[in-house]
């Protein structure tokens, strides 16, 4: 560990909520359609479901096939996120070049299986076609204080990426505080993570607003060290445009507008998708797959 111990951990939770507060009553207090339309070309379009399948997966890739010939001014969305099982089928069937194909891996969501187990399956999704992998931080070993094992996997992964993007899910309601939450970006970070990432979607808590805020200091004060700009990912019950936007706004206030594209910053949602499409269009929100 390089730069990890360098660091301050505190974090004060009231300093975070007023950061928050000042942030929302300095911004409009929703967004309008340019930015609507600049949040769903930031978007992980994300299918994590058990009763996922070659059909509906298939489906949803020519769907977004279609957008610009629907919407030509709307951008597709940065990637397609599935089980690593189906990352084959979105290479197939996907004709955008400018779409990643993303996958979770590494015993998603709970990370929870062997090493060796892990880093075959992020080997296998690879070479299925995966661009970026989505990993879950070993939370149980983090609250241990095994922060060399924690580093070590997360290292491991990302030398068998290369340069392949690594998301680190933090799980951050599943850690105990705000200050488990920087502790936890730190070492994702140092270890090699190009994205820090909230939530799985899977545990009882997504993304939250103060976490999120917390993780753009934390990568703040990293690129300040390093030189490093790590991108960061809210996901886990973000529904709505709103929610998105707060997101957004967040972001830019603590790390500006070199963050807000999709190389840096990235929305994990599914029904957002459709959210957007309706406001934006006034279409209805059935037309489309996602979900």
């Amino acid at each position: 560990m390089k730069y990890f111990e360098e660091f301050n951990y505190d974090v004060e939770p009231e300093e975070i909520n007023r950061m928050i507060l000042e942030i929302r009553n300095t911004n409009p207090p929703h967004p309008d359609n340019e930015t609507k339309m600049l949040l769903f070309s930031l978007m992980d379009l994300t299918s994590l479901s058990e009763k996922d399948n070659a059909e509906n997966i298939g489906r949803m890739c020519e769907q977004v096939n279609l957008l610009t010939e629907s919407y030509p001014e709307l951008q597709a969305p940065a990637a397609i996120c599935v089980y690593p099982e189906l990352v084959h089928i979105v290479r197939a069937r996907l004709n955008n070049p400018l779409v990643n194909i993303a996958s979770v891996g590494a015993g998603f969501p709970a990370s929870q299986t062997f090493l060796e187990v892990k880093l075959r399956e992020v080997d296998l999704a690879i070479e299925a076609g995966a661009d970026e992998i989505d990993t879950v931080l070993t939370v149980g070993k983090f609250q241990l204080g095994l922060y060399e094992e924690v580093f070590e996997e997360i290292q491991l992964t990302k030398e068998h990426l290369g340069k392949l993007h690594l998301k680190v899910i933090l799980e951050t309601a599943s850690l105990q505080d705000l200050t488990e939450v920087r502790k936890a970006s730190l070492l994702a970070m140092d270890a090699g993570a190009d994205f820090i990432k909230t939530s799985t979607g899977k545990a009882s808590g997504g993304a939250s607003p103060d976490a999120f805020a917390v993780m753009c200091l934390a990568i703040k004060d990293f690129y300040a060290k390093t030189g490093k700009k790590v991108g960061i990912k809210p996901a886990g019950g973000i529904s709505s445009s709103d929610d998105a936007y707060l997101y957004l706004i967040i972001l830019k206030a603590i790390l500006g507008n070199d963050w807000i594209n999709p190389e840096k910053f990235r929305i994990g949602a599914s029904r957002l998708a459709n959210q957007i499409i309706r406001e934006v269009y006034q279409k209805d929100q059935s037309f489309y797959y996602f979900n």
